[in-house]
């Protein structure tokens, strides 16, 4: 059948929705937001009620935002509406043991060094979460809440998605939020390539007694890497890898005994340290979903890929999928073509696999050199530290490519409407 009179057919069809999104945590909100941007009638389905997203409590969780991720949630009109985020504006890293003083061989990041500002932001969960909502709502986001995708059957000119309630939605495209473990991708056949790491990630938020003066901090230490991140304030958010066995005997002790389990790894350059919210952990692992799309379904953050925290980049992979999806079904639509075709869903596959591929393969590498005691790995990625920090081009390249400005990047990640 001809493809216009295919389009032409599927565009008169009774639909409920353009596009169903399964999942309404960040990735999801963020991509219900730019569809909307683009046009589309969107239909997000959460188990949780948003008002129980709208009022977490402070947990300690925070995210490195990069400055593209910032531009596209200012694009969005969600920047504005987050309190409290703090500039990142320099980054030193150095090996590290408990007990020990850093290694002086570092290397050393400077937001003057490129031209955007500072190299990146953090945010508290408590404080995305509802201006996601808030924005969602106010652009005309229809939710489902205390519901979730049951199945879906794809067809030629449409997907109908049955959620555990019993309602049934017709739409164009279902667009898999749905997590690491995500039920979309599996029934839709994707299978993953990935593996775990023995680590687990203990987070928290600290208040400490000296300022950080926005300066973020990535000790290598053997069993994992120790990021310590600025928050407003005379606070900072922790992610502090350990072995898993480990790191389940720390996350069960008594705050106290945690804090003294951190002050080695710490140190004391903040002065006196203290909890400030509630405990998480974190198994760590990498898993890559062999494709990115199937019949009328795309994968877009944890589902289509989750890679070691290491560089802090898993939200802001997110946000670039999000603002490349948005980017593609925008433009085929506006094409006049159907928006659930393998060919659109393709270009977009073909534009993100890439970058998160090399972004895990990245991770991963780094994981496995710095996550050990070995003597003779460690004088070598010492010397290799600060022979990088002596290049200030190379320098630079590395602060562009964390924060999020080379490759082909979205209209939105540029600060451009779609």
């Amino acid at each position: 059948m001809d493809n216009a009179l295919v389009a032409h057919i599927f565009q008169s069809m009774d639909l409920d929705t353009d596009i169903v999104i399964a999942g309404g945590g960040l990735n999801g909100l963020s991509m219900a937001l730019a569809l909307r941007a683009g046009g589309f009638a969107v239909t997000l389905v959460d188990a949780v009620a948003q008002k129980v997203r709208a009022n977490a409590k402070f947990d300690g969780r925070s995210y490195a935002m990069s400055i593209a991720s910032k531009r596209v949630l200012s694009t969005l009109g969600v920047w504005d509406r987050i309190a409290d985020t703090s500039p990142i504006l320099g980054i030193k890293v150095t090996d590290g043991r408990a007990g020990e003083a850093p290694s002086p061989l570092m290397l050393a990041f400077d937001h003057a060094e490129i031209e955007e500002g500072p190299m990146g932001f953090m945010a508290e969960d408590r404080k995305l979460r509802p201006a996601l909502l808030a924005a969602s709502n106010d652009a005309g986001v229809v939710h489902i809440d205390h519901d979730s995708v049951a199945s879906e059957v794809a067809e030629a000119t449409g997907i109908t998605v049955s959620l555990t309630s019993g309602t049934t939605l017709r739409s164009r495209l279902l667009i898999a939020c749905d997590g690491k473990k995500s039920a979309i991708a599996d029934r839709s056949g994707i299978k993953r390539t990935g593996w775990r790491y023995d680590q687990t990630a203990l987070v928290c938020a600290i208040a400490h007694e000296k300022p950080h003066n926005c300066i973020a901090h990535q000790y290598f230490m053997p069993s994992g890497p120790l990021a310590i991140l600025p928050l407003q304030g005379n606070r900072a958010s922790i992610v502090w890898t350990e072995r898993d066995a480990r790191a389940a005997q720390i996350q069960t002790m008594s705050d106290a005994n945690y804090l003294n389990e951190l002050r080695p790894r710490f140190g004391s350059f903040l002065g006196e340290i203290e909890l400030a919210g509630a405990r998480f952990s974190y198994p760590l692992g990498l898993s890559i979903a062999d494709h990115f799309v199937a019949k009328r379904v795309a994968l877009v953050g944890d589902a289509a890929h989750v890679v070691h925290p290491i560089a802090g980049q898993g939200l802001n992979a997110g946000l670039k999928d999000v603002a490349a999806l948005a980017e593609v079904l925008t433009d085929a639509h506006r094409r006049g073509e159907d928006i659930g075709r393998p060919d659109v869903l393709n270009r977009y596959e073909r534009w993100r696999r890439f970058d998160t591929a090399a972004l895990a393969v990245a991770t991963d590498g780094f994981n496995r050199l710095f996550s050990n005691d070995n003597s003779a790995l460690r004088l070598i990625r010492d010397i290799g530290l600060a022979a990088t920090n002596a290049f200030p081009g190379l320098r630079r390249g590395l602060i562009r490519e964390a924060a999020g400005l080379t490759g082909e990047l979205p209209r939105l990640a540029k600060g451009q409407t779609l």
